[in-house]
């Protein structure tokens, strides 16, 4: 008899679903608090949430840790019902043009979160204060948004953010003071903040970081950008084009990690440092519509242009000369 009850039972507890039901109940009213007829139909109430399009789950527990919506038809805001989702990790809402509204306060419960990205959507209103509560953020990410207001100082505060990408909205005021005080636990942190219309001047704090890849591009920004610059840091991406900045390039020192470096269409002054052509990692240079004066070095040690720079690299500066523009005289 035995036997032939495991019969019965044997498979009844292999399709035992492992989802929790507190996440699964979560998962369903995000699903249906977009305003579509049939929103995510994947989504089937009979299947184990674990196995829905987008959602991961912890191998050994079983919890919701990550969440992940591509989606160019879901209409509606961002869910509240995410609070419930208390064990997420990483949160992604990416290339959804009918997702509008603010960022909820739900957000800012989701304790646990590591990863957020809210990109390419038609979200609108301030970078929310209450995002200093994700005390375990390691990347945040909100570009291509509508986002407007300035960039909370509070932002700082988190001790492991590794990740500020900002960039593509419609933010404006300064480049907060504190992000030069970044916790050391945020070790070599990227911030990206192009295409907005920030304004004031660099802040001097900056120069005590070390980043990974700095983008300011397409702003506002003054002052001196030389505090992204240095001989021992790790920096590989500095692209500060498209402001109104204002320093003497002369006195620039370069790290050797350095692979793409634009400061075009700024008020950039002084002279080439002939210390420039010993990054051998340089794989991009723009340095066109400044103020450079004095003669271009020569003896390049780049890995990937070993001939040099074309003259689109040096173009429209106030009086540089040498190959490959017209000789020094």
């Amino acid at each position: 008899m035995l036997p032939f009850l495991l019969l019965f039972v044997l498979p009844a507890l292999c399709a035992a679903e492992l989802c929790h039901p507190n996440d699964k109940a979560a998962l369903l009213a995000f699903k249906h608090s977009f305003s579509n007829p049939n929103p995510i139909p994947s989504w089937d109430p009979n299947f184990d949430c674990c196995n829905y399009y987008g959602v991961k789950c912890d191998e050994t527990t079983n919890y919701v840790i990550g969440l992940e919506m591509i989606s160019d038809y879901l209409t509606g805001t961002i869910p509240s019902a995410l609070v419930n989702l208390t064990h997420l990790q990483e949160l992604r809402l990416h290339k959804m043009p009918n997702l509008v509204g603010e960022i909820p306060p739900a957000i800012g419960e989701l304790t646990n979160l590591r990863f957020l990205e809210i990109s390419w959507t038609n979200i609108s209103g301030p970078v929310p204060l209450f995002l200093v509560n994700l005390k375990n953020l390691v990347f945040l990410e909100l570009q291509f948004n509508r986002l407007s207001g300035s960039i909370p100082p509070s932002l700082a505060t988190l001790p492991y953010l590794r990740v500020i990408d900002l960039s593509r909205n419609q933010l404006t005021g300064p480049i907060p003071e504190s992000f030069g005080y970044l916790p050391k636990t945020a070790e070599f942190p990227a911030l990206i903040l192009s295409h907005n219309k920030l304004s004031g001047e660099i802040p001097a704090s900056l120069a005590n970081l070390n980043f990974s890849s700095v983008d300011i591009s397409r702003n506002n920004l003054s002052g001196d950008a030389s505090v992204f610059f240095g001989k021992g840091k790790i920096t590989t991406v500095i692209v500060i084009s498209r402001n109104n900045l204002e320093f003497d390039f002369s006195k620039v020192s370069f790290m050797e990690s350095l692979v793409v470096l634009d400061i075009s269409h700024n008020k950039i002054y002084g002279s080439i440092p002939p210390q420039i052509t010993e990054d051998t990692m340089l794989q991009s240079l723009n340095l066109t519509y400044n103020r450079l004066c004095g003669k271009i070095p020569t003896d390049w040690k780049l890995k990937f242009h070993s001939e040099g720079w074309d003259n689109t690299s040096f173009f429209h500066n106030k009086c540089l000369c040498g190959i490959p523009l017209d000789p020094c005289k």
